[in-house]
């Protein structure tokens, strides 16, 4: 009797307590996760760069 107690307070509170994004207020989120995750991919991918050429300089003074 527990588990269906629970499934049932469960689904309760996600229909009539949870409040739930607008489909504008959704879109509007993704097209921030979207930016901000180019953005920070952008920055590593500099970072990797630079990085690379910083030891191909560190290893071409000893070889």
């Amino acid at each position: 009797m527990k588990i269906q107690s629970y499934f049932a307070e469960a689904y309760t509170e996600l229909v009539h307590k949870v409040t739930w994004p607008t489909w504008k207020e959704l879109q509007n989120s993704a097209v921030v996760v979207m930016v901000a995750s180019l953005i920070i991919a952008l920055l590593i991918f500099l970072i990797d760069i630079s990085f690379e050429n910083l030891m191909k300089f560190v290893y071409s003074l000893f070889y």
